[in-house]
């Protein structure tokens, strides 16, 4: 195992082994599963921090999941140790969220501020609901669900780490 020297992005984790040739089925962690038959190299671990670059031999997206022939591993006691591990991409090969949309891990930990610039708190936690998502702050110990829709978040500025509110008079109480 090795410690790449950038950042990787989870996209997939691997829920068992298929047949007995070393295929694997990944439970995908991204809204684009078809994402996966343009991944020719990505890593494997249980965390970023400790993976092993591996070649795609092949893809195919089903609907109960991805399965995929990695390189390296080459029968089913392999593709068994490889169960809850996840698959990371390198910044190359990540996907870019379309105008305007912003994947959750690149939210988490944003410091909010109002209109006029006073500090509200810090992202938290993305929940994901049908209509819209919703922004968990941590406002001085305090948690506070505000609807990620135009009329309550202003701008987001991934650069500055900043995220910018118009609240609702009670939201913060």
């Amino acid at each position: 195992m090795s410690s790449p020297t950038q950042d990787l992005y989870a996209v997939g984790k691997v829920v068992k082994a298929y047949g007995i040739k070393g295929e694997i089925v990944v439970r995908p962690l991204t809204d684009s599963p078809g994402r996966f038959k343009s991944i020719h190299r990505l890593y494997v671990g249980r965390s970023s921090e400790a993976v092993h670059e591996s070649s795609v031999e092949w893809v195919m997206v089903q609907p109960r999941g991805v399965r995929m022939k990695l390189a390296a591993v080459n029968d089913r006691n392999a593709a068994e140790r490889l169960i809850d591990s996840l698959l990371f991409v390198d910044e190359q090969t990540r996907m870019r969220p379309p105008r305007g949309t912003y994947f959750a891990h690149d939210l988490l930990g944003l410091r909010v501020v109002d209109q006029d610039g006073r500090e509200i708190g810090t992202v938290t936690d993305v929940l994901k609901h049908s209509a819209h998502d919703i922004y968990v702050i941590d406002a001085q110990g305090r948690e506070v669900m505000v609807p990620a829709v135009k009329e309550f978040i202003s701008a987001i500025d991934l650069n500055s780490r900043t995220m910018r509110v118009k609240l609702i008079e009670g939201m913060l109480e």
